[in-house]
């Protein structure tokens, strides 16, 4: 980052803007710090920013990407939003309720825009993709001073100079595209782990999902620019990658060279002091015996995999489009247990799909004890509008969904207690990632089968892979210490 601010401070924004990224934006950065500056000694103080995360690690990862540009920028972090300069909200869609918060948001940020001149508001994420609500920000929020989507989060240096420039709305949305750039700024949450984003969109279009139209068609980086920023990072302390993508068992489909996602991981366990590699999300149709041997041969790639399964039932599936059977799933299953027994299996289920019926339902629930997950995320089906599902027949009633979703977890959360208890008395390694949230005299770190494990210990150890012994269980995480078996 230092190499790149010395690089951004020499460019000479008296002459026309670079063609080429990501030079263009290098471009972008130092015209806008020269605005911000100018704003700060108006106001008499440094410009604050506040970024404020909606939705999944993909999302996560992005707003990582933001906060690197708005601090090349000249903007100081805070952590307020109410006293923020500039707010930014990378949003998601993946529920329509998602949508309504980030509108309720906006309102209570109108009042704090009117006391502060200097105060900006930008959108972005998935729900800038929709354009209804586009269409309804620009009648009811007109406020709101920058709006993008999914495709082009790398023009924010260019649209912040932009705004700065017209002092109107600037909107920028892509339907699409095909473009990745590479070596922009990114301020990264942790120290000692990160996300890498190896893939873009998703093909899959699944009936409930809005996802695909949201973030475009599938694109896979090239295997040397993800090879290059983690070598990088574990040059600046990184242990643990998380690699990212809507369907990461889909990497490569779309290179010139293809190359699986077996082949990546294979290259990227190389990389010396490198300690963890975790991946999600695991499409099962795509997932292939090649990436199951190299798993079962891995001695960075972590003990765990999510593995959605969203319905016990063929039937379901079928109209879900997930393009696999109960029984191909539970063949699956039986394959990763068979190469890797000590595999922590996750997955997400949604109850109440149009048309599931109680055998459906018991189909699912049937899934559930044969896998015996490690824990799942379960949904009660949420109509999203624009997907085949919010048009289907048969929609379930609220009453009964909700009386099988309890049903649900409550045998999900059994089981997951006997599963996880499994590890107690046992020996294992833990990456310390911070200080207990409750307690100050322990640290909280997480095991390769991503189970938490609270311990005493100080902040020196956060960053580190340390022995633990694991005393005690409780339900979905353990209690235990930094010393040898008795």
């Amino acid at each position: 980052m230092k190499e790149m601010a010395e690089y951004i401070n020499d460019i000479d924004v008296s002459k026309q803007a670079p063609v080429a990224e990501p030079n263009r934006q290098y471009y972008f950065i130092k015209k806008a710090s020269e605005y911000v500056k100018a704003a700060s000694k108006e106001a008499g103080r440094p410009l604050t920013f506040c970024v404020t995360t909606f939705g999944c690690q993909m999302n996560a990862r992005d707003s990582e990407k933001l906060v690197g540009i708005l601090e090349q920028i000249g903007y100081q972090e805070e952590v307020d939003e109410d006293k923020a300069d500039f707010v930014i909200y990378n949003t998601c869609t993946v529920r329509e309720n998602a949508n309504m918060r980030v509108y309720g948001r906006l309102g209570q940020l109108k009042a704090a825009k009117k006391k502060n001149p200097h105060m900006m508001i930008g959108l972005c994420g998935c729900m800038m993709q929709e354009p209804h609500v586009v269409e309804k920000l620009k009648t009811s929020y007109h406020f709101v001073d920058i709006i993008f989507g999914t495709h082009n989060i790398y023009k924010f240096a260019e649209l912040i100079a932009t705004r700065f420039e017209s002092r109107r709305m600037v909107i920028d949305i892509w339907k699409d595209t095909d473009k990745i750039v590479e070596d922009l700024p990114s301020e990264r949450k942790f120290s000692f782990k990160s996300g890498v984003n190896i893939m873009f969109g998703c093909n899959n279009f699944c009936s409930y999902c809005i996802v695909p139209y949201v973030r475009g068609r599938e694109r896979s980086r090239n295997p040397k620019d993800i090879i290059r920023e983690i070598e990088r990072l574990v040059a600046d302390g990184v242990v643990e990658v998380m690699l990212l993508g809507q369907n990461v068992n889909s990497y490569g489909k779309n290179l010139e060279e293809p190359m699986s996602f077996a082949q990546l991981l294979q290259k990227i366990e190389k990389i010396e002091g490198l300690e963890r590699i975790r991946f999600m999300t695991s499409h099962p149709k795509d997932l292939s015996d090649e990436l199951i041997e190299v798993m079962k041969n891995s001695k960075k790639i972590c003990r765990h995999l999510h593995l959605p399964v969203q319905s016990g039932s063929t039937e379901i599936l079928k109209k879900m489009n997930r393009r696999y059977t109960k029984e191909q799933y539970l063949e699956l299953v039986h394959k990763i247990r068979e190469a890797v027994p000590d595999i922590s299996l996750t997955t997400d289920i949604i109850v109440g799909f149009p048309g599931e019926t109680e055998e459906d339902f018991l189909e699912t629930m049937d899934v559930v004890k044969q896998v015996r997950y490690d824990s799942a995320f379960t949904f009660i089906y949420s109509k999203r509008t624009g997907t085949p599902a919010a048009v289907m027949d048969n929609q379930i009633p609220d009453d009964v969904v909700k009386h099988r979703f309890d049903r649900l977890l409550k045998e999900v959360q059994s089981i997951s207690a006997e599963v996880c208890s499994v590890h107690e008395n046992t020996m294992q390694s833990v990456l310390v990632e911070s200080m207990n949230d409750h307690d100050e005299r322990l640290v909280t770190g997480r095991m390769s089968n991503n189970l938490l494990v609270h311990f005493p210990g100080d902040a020196s150890l956060i960053g580190k892979i340390v022995d633990v012994y694991l005393k005690e269980c409780k339900g979905f995480y353990y209690i235990g210490e930094m010393k040898n078996i008795p």
